[in-house]
């Protein structure tokens, strides 16, 4: 099976892990995951996409605060977040840039072989992993804190839980 992080001929063509493939220009930025051929859903980010789409805008705003970035972007974005899942799970996220195609409206799209759910839940464990590793370079007080607060922490009631806030069957999403 081809890398499916290296796209055909044409920029905007991804192709998937499961041996579909899929165009930009059938995504749009209010996509939270596609219906693919293989019959399964696939989870579509784009990098207009915040980081409040998978925690709450106060997390979102510390990570920024908190995280240097030494690339393009100006601060710690969604494309640091599919980064991280990239790195974690490179076989199963599918990658463009489509910044010469003015047709999209965003520049980098991202789908992954996991539905937009479970997607959500992977991106809170790693959020939480990089948090608690920076907790861990503090004091032992704030660092003992934090994994005390993480062993009573449900990723599956979170998400649960964001996700009905949120109102994720809709195209309308507004930070929390």
């Amino acid at each position: 099976m081809a890398d499916p992080r290296v796209p055909g001929d044409d920029p905007g063509t991804l192709e998937l892990s499961c041996g579909e493939t899929v165009h930009a220009h059938d995504l749009d930025m209010g996509m939270r995951e596609v219906r693919c051929d293989c019959g399964e859903r696939h989870a579509v980010v784009v990098d207009v996409h915040p980081i409040s789409r998978f925690v709450p805008e106060s997390i979102a705003d510390v990570l920024r605060e908190t995280i240097e970035t030494d690339d393009e972007f100006p601060e710690f974005g969604i494309a640091h977040v599919m980064g991280i899942v990239l790195e974690e799970f490179p076989e199963k996220v599918a990658v463009a840039d489509v910044s010469e195609d003015g047709h999209v409206g965003y520049a980098l799209i991202w789908v992954t072989d996991f539905d937009s759910r479970r997607l959500h839940e992977i991106i809170v464990e790693l959020l939480v992993e990089l948090m608690e590793h920076a907790a861990s370079h503090g004091d032992n007080a704030t660092a003992s804190q934090f994994e005390q607060q993480m062993t009573n922490f449900d990723v599956e009631a979170f998400v649960d839980a964001y996700r009905d806030e949120r109102a994720f069957e809709s195209e309308v999403d507004t930070p929390v």
